[in-house]
């Protein structure tokens, strides 16, 4: 069997899962059952506080997806998240999950303009 969302094989039929008719593998099940929060002020204060401890500045400790992410947005300035899924050929849901650990970070944000969410690199001031 193959997840329908990140196209992975499950070799255990025990660790499928059915959400509305599709077959998740369990990271996939708990994911769409829990999506990422961005804005959730205890992971933001875990995060930022992990980072400091760990002497953790920049993009030190992201993976290369996030990495990619933050560079994007740094070279492109900001863009919807529809237009940063498709310049970096990655699914929607990846996309919020690995914006929902920058924006803990403190390395994204999100604003609105006028009809429009864009997402950015967070300035500190």
């Amino acid at each position: 069997m193959q997840c329908a969302r990140c196209k992975m094989e499950i070799d255990d039929p025990g660790d499928c899962y059915d959400y509305y008719g599709q077959t998740l593998c369990e990271d996939c099940y708990v994911a769409a059952l829990e999506p990422p929060k961005p804005c959730d002020p205890a992971a933001v204060s875990s995060a930022t506080a992990t980072r400091r401890q760990m002497g953790q500045r920049g993009t030190e400790g992201l993976t290369p997806l996030q990495q990619k992410i933050y560079h994007y947005l740094k070279e492109k300035g900001p863009v919807t998240r529809e237009a940063l899924a498709a310049a970096l050929d990655i699914p929607p849901w990846e996309l919020e999950k690995q914006f929902a650990v920058l924006r803990h970070c403190e390395l994204t944000r999100a604003f609105k303009e006028g009809n429009q969410v864009l997402v950015t690199v967070w300035e500190k001031p």
